[in-house]
Parts: structure tokens; C-alpha cells; sequence
């Protein structure tokens, strides 16, 4: 045999005896960066690579192919990450296909075009998913009414709702702002939309919205809203055709005995639910906890996220991927939702037991997904209008913004038959 040729296949051998893979750890002792370490999978999968997610496996680790630019990335961004050659990756892959492990190993294979639905310009409140996307170095597109109504939720694959009011009450803050500069310059500027997209009433435009997001979620979407924009977005549903708003947010009455016209079977995730009807009071419905939470203490305000099967039940186990299971509550205008309330289809993620309610839901509708998640700011217990917004810089391996992450690369994931 030619030297040449002997060294060139000694060489191919000995690359194979070096093969490896990267594994990004994902537990509480060896991941000191959990937030951008999804940025990392999701950048790779923007090259074109495949990632496998290890449900169960080190608080759900991610293992890709190795490659320097990967490390080097990893570096740059201060995401913890470990090399294991082929025969160590392949070890780990079949200790977690063991039957007697709750743990599965899901293909990620394209990152998801991302859309969030939020108003232009500046708002006097923040929002945790784009905090949290810009943080971990995410891309995203952000879009609103004139967007949606003209179809173009089409071209994203995940779609994310900023803490919107899609009644038409301008989120129920008459009570307290109706004499400040922002809550009057907002009401008017929702008012020119209205009008320049052909629509009378802010409450009917933003009801035609709703009904174009529920449509890109039974078309094969994938939404994920937290706070208001999870109630008021099936509350909208449930009004459709029906006038709940009063005079000060819509020029006209409201329709009489508004509430027998609900129609529950066109909502998400919410049933029987009643409607506050008082516009100086904070609050939409009976779905939120937020008043009903007296025996809940901050320091005792947490919430369990439940155990799913990995093998039989991969998409709850993905939306459910932690360094922990108990995850700190915070609080918004809605917080929590009324576990008597929420459809009997509808899978809930996270509760808080000591007060009977649900912090984190998910369902599907047609051929999409959805996910509702209580609260404003997982890192602000309290967040409240004008506050200064969250520094992810001091949080992160925060578990309540993983879960937001959870999200965002769930519909990367190879499609698998759930059997819940």
C-alpha cells in the first residue's frame, strides 16, 4: 500500500476515534447560562443543523454536532457546554431510551420564524418574551393589526401576544389612567387604526384580529400569550358579535344581558367564565386569580409544574423542561386562571395547589398549538405600570423564563403523536 494512501486512511480513522458532540447541560449545577443557551440551539438550527432535545435528561440538555464555531459561540455568549466523543453520545442516547427512564431524546430540526404581535413605539409597560428573545439573541419580526388582517401570519411559524386587550376596554386601566397622557394618547391611536382599517368600533377591529390569530392557530400556528393577552383574547372570541364594552370605550351602550350572549364553545381554553361589567374595576373576568389570591403570601408563591411521560407525552414534557419543578409565582393583571374555568381538553402544566389555580396551560385547536402562561414578569413579582424593566443580565438561569423558551423552540421539534 502507497505511504500516501496508508496515511491518508490513518487519518480518516483517526477522525473517527475523535468524533464528538457538543452537549449543552441544562440542570442547576452545571449550566451557568440556561436563557442563551436556547439562543445557542436555536442559532445552530438556523445553520441548517439538527439538534436533539434530551427531555428529562440534566433539566432537558440539548446535544448537537460539534464544530468550532459552535464552542467559540458558546464562549462569546457564556453558555456552559461540554465535548463527549460519539461512543459517550451514544451511551447517553440509550440510557435515555431505556423504558424504565421518564426521559426521551426529540429531533430538533428547523428554527421556527418567529412573529410578535405588539404595538409600535414605546409602551409603559414591558414584555417578558421579547425581553427574553432579545437576551438569548433570538430574531424575531414584530407585527400588529394591519399585519394580521392582511394574512400575514402565514409566514410565521410561532406567534407570540404581546399583553394586549383584544375587548376593546384598552386593558381595563379606565379606573386608574383614563387622565393620563399615555392612556389618552393609546385610546386614540387605537381609535385612527380602527378607523383606517374600515372598522367603526376599536372592539370590532380587534375582534376581527382575534378571529385571524384563532384562525392561524387551527391552520397549524403556534401562539403562546402570558398575562391579559390569554384571557381578553378568548373573552373577544366569546363576545364575537356581541357589544360588552360601555360608553367610555366605545361611544355606545353595551348590549343588554351581554353575558347570556357569550358563545364558550368558540374560545381556546376558558368555559362559564363571567364577565366584570364595572369599567372602573382592574379586571376582565372570573377567569383571573389575581383578587382571589389573600391566603397566597409572596414568599410561599410558587407553582409546581406537572410530570408527563417523555416517551408518550413529548410536547407537555417539552413546554415543561426545567432546571427545577418548582417555579417562583409573580403577578399580573392576569395571574393565574381559575382551574374550574379552563376547558376539560386543555392540559395544565403548572398550579399552584394551595390556591386551587392554574399558572401555565396548553391545548391544541385543529391542526395548532397553544399555550397560555399567567403573570406579567417572572423575574418582577409585582410589576406595575412605569416600573423599570427587568435586567436579564441579573437572571440568568431564571426557570420562569426558560418556560417562554420552552416555547419558542417547541415548534422546531419533529412531529410526534401525543397520546394524552
Amino acid at each position: 500500500m502507497p505511504k500516501s494512501l496508508f496515511s491518508f486512511l490513518l487519518f480518516l480513522f483517526s477522525l473517527q476515534i475523535s468524533a464528538s458532540s457538543i452537549l449543552i447541560p441544562m440542570d442547576a449545577d452545571y449550566q451557568k447560562n440556561h436563557l442563551k443557551a436556547y439562543g445557542i440551539t436555536y442559532w445552530v438550527l438556523a445553520k441548517q443543523q439538527k439538534v436533539q432535545w434530551l427531555l428529562n435528561y440534566r433539566g432537558g440538555s440539548f446535544l448537537m454536532p460539534d464544530g468550532e464555531s459552535i464552542r467559540k459561540e458558546c464562549q462569546i455568549r457564556g453558555v456552559s457546554f461540554e465535548i463527549v466523543s460519539d461512543s459517550q453520545a451514544n451511551a447517553i442516547l440509550d440510557e435515555i431510551s431505556s423504558p424504565s427512564k421518564n426521559q426521551d431524546a426529540v429531533i430538533l430540526e428547523k428554527a421556527p420564524k418567529i412573529a410578535v404581535y405588539s404595538p409600535q413605539g414605546n409602551q409603559p409597560w414591558d414584555d417578558a418574551v421579547t425581553m427574553v428573545l432579545t437576551y438569548a439573541e433570538i430574531p424575531y419580526v414584530t407585527i400588529y393589526d394591519e399585519e394580521v388582517l392582511n394574512d400575514k401570519l402565514a409566514l410565521y411559524d410561532w406567534l407570540h401576544l404581546h399583553h394586549e386587550d383584544f375587548t376593546g376596554q384598552y386593558g381595563k386601566f379606565y379606573g386608574a389612567y383614563r387622565a393620563t397622557p399615555w392612556y389618552i394618547d393609546g385610546k386614540a391611536a387605537s381609535e385612527k387604526l380602527a378607523k383606517k382599517l374600515g372598522y367603526d368600533k376599536v372592539s370590532q377591529e380587534k375582534g376581527a384580529v382575534a378571529l385571524k390569530i384563532r384562525n392561524y392557530v387551527i391552520g397549524g400556528g403556534f401562539m403562546f400569550a402570558m398575562c391579559s393577552a390569554t384571557d381578553s383574547f378568548d373573552i373577544a372570541l366569546a363576545a364575537d358579535g356581541v357589544d360588552i364594552c360601555e360608553p367610555m370605550f366605545d361611544g355606545d351602550a353595551s348590549d343588554p344581558n351581554y353575558q347570556a350572549g357569550l358563545s364558550f364553545s368558540k374560545t381556546f381554553a376558558f368555559t362559564d367564565f363571567v364577565l366584570e361589567r364595572s369599567p372602573m374595576k382592574y379586571e376582565f373576568s372570573s377567569i383571573d386569580m389575581t383578587k382571589k389570591r389573600g391566603n397566597v403570601p409572596k414568599e410561599s408563591d410558587y407553582f409546581s409544574l406537572m410530570d408527563f411521560s417523555a416517551k408518550w407525552d413529548a410536547v407537555p414534557t417539552m413546554l415543561c423542561q426545567n432546571h427545577t419543578s418548582l417555579v417562583k409565582g409573580f403577578m399580573g393583571q392576569t395571574t393565574a386562571f381559575n382551574k374550574s374555568q379552563i376547558k376539560p381538553t386543555v392540559l395544565v402544566l403548572g398550579e399552584n395547589k394551595l390556591n386551587g389555580e392554574a399558572r401555565y396551560i396548553h391545548g391544541i385547536n385543529g391542526k395548532g398549538f397553544f399555550t397560555f402562561y399567567g403573570g406579567h414578569d417572572p423575574e418582577d413579582y409585582q410589576h406595575r405600570v412605569g416600573d423599570p424593566k427587568t435586567e436579564l443580565e441579573l437572571h440568568p438561569t431564571s426557570p420562569g423564563y426558560r418556560l417562554i423558551l420552552n416555547n419558542v423552540l417547541f415548534p422546531a421539534a419533529r412531529k410526534k403523536k401525543q397520546k394524552t
